[in-house]
Order: C-alpha cells, then sequence, then structure tokens
C-alpha cells in the first residue's frame, strides 16, 4: 500500500494507541488508519452519547508541509474528504469517502488524542461540528480585533462584563444601558 501523499513510498506496518493497527509512512510520517480496524477498536473504547468541542484548541502543533496536498485513498484511490479541525494551528484530517479508512499527517493523530477526539473521528466531517469551529474561530477573531482596538486592559474589562452580563438573569438590561449610552 502507498502513502496517500506521496505514491513512492510504501506505507509500513504499525499500531496507534497501543492497539489500534495502522499503515506509517516512514517518509512522511502520516498514518493510514483502515476502516474495518477504527470501526473494531472503537467499538471497544469507552464511549458517550456526545463529544462536546474541547474547552481549549490551543495545543501545541507544527502543521505537517503535504497538510494541504490532496490525496487518493490507498485502498480504493478515491479522493480523501477533509475535515477541519480548528486549533490555534488548524489541520485536516482526511478520511476516504468510498471504502472510510482515514488519513492522519504527522502529529495529527496525536492531538486529536489529546483533545479526546480520536475515537469519534466521524464526528469531525460533520456540518454541526464543522459549523461550530468556524463559529470558534471567528469568536477568537473578533476577541482578538476587540483587544487590538481597545488595548489589553480596556478588552479585558470588557469580556469581564460581558461574562457577567451573560451570567445574570436580567444582564439583557445591562447591555441595553449600553447601547442607549453610545447611541447619543
Amino acid at each position: 500500500m502507498q502513502c496517500p501523499k506521496d505514491k513512492k513510498v510504501t506505507l509500513t506496518v504499525s499500531r496507534l494507541s497501543g492497539e489500534l493497527p495502522a499503515q506509517c509512512c516512514p517518509d512522511c510520517k502520516g498514518t493510514w488508519i483502515p476502516a474495518e480496524e477504527y470501526q473494531t477498536w472503537q467499538s471497544r473504547q469507552p464511549r458517550t452519547n456526545s463529544y462536546p468541542m474541547p474547552k481549549t484548541l490551543d495545543v501545541d502543533y507544527v502543521q505537517s508541509p503535504l497538510d494541504t496536498r490532496a490525496a487518493l485513498c490507498p485502498e480504493c484511490s478515491c479522493y480523501l474528504a477533509r475535515a477541519r479541525v480548528g486549533l490555534k494551528t488548524p489541520f485536516y484530517v482526511e478520511r476516504c469517502p468510498g471504502c472510510g479508512g482515514i488519513w492522519c499527517d504527522r502529529g495529527e493523530w496525536d492531538v486529536l488524542e489529546k483533545l479526546g477526539l480520536h475515537t469519534a473521528i466521524e464526528q469531525l466531517f460533520s456540518s454541526e461540528w464543522q459549523a461550530r469551529v468556524k463559529e470558534r474561530e471567528y469568536a477568537a477573531r473578533e476577541r482578538q480585533a476587540t483587544v487590538e482596538k481597545l488595548g489589553e486592559d480596556v478588552a479585558q474589562k470588557v469580556f469581564e462584563l460581558a461574562e457577567l452580563l451573560e451570567g445574570h438573569p436580567n444582564g439583557d438590561f445591562g447591555v441595553a444601558y449600553l447601547m442607549r449610552r453610545f447611541d447619543r
């Protein structure tokens, strides 16, 4: 079986998380996880009905230079579909729409494991998950813009006030008061 990112390299037998059979590329260090192997391994993992987005996606990770390269499934030659994992340094997990196999570039499995997402990779490909990733990224950009416009000290006070008002049963009254103050 050939590496999806470099067809000249043959994948070698490997294991992830101690017991998940996989195929590893000796050059790029990416990993192919056959669908049947993943499903068997996944069925032995503790499951919950929902996998909430981790509180923090601030994990140290260096993106593989091959992460942006399109890839073909090493089993059935379909183009691999990509799901964005929105970290400080985002990356894409790839999955074959034909056979269901999963490709993780170097280091991606480790990050998924740290975030607790490795047992529910299919969730990353849902429209709900991708919408939450975009929402979180927008909020981070908005927060950064607030800091840039107001400065760290004032921005921090705004964030604290926003939290207080969000948690207060009449917080909307406080927001309305502030809006009236700036409408003059």
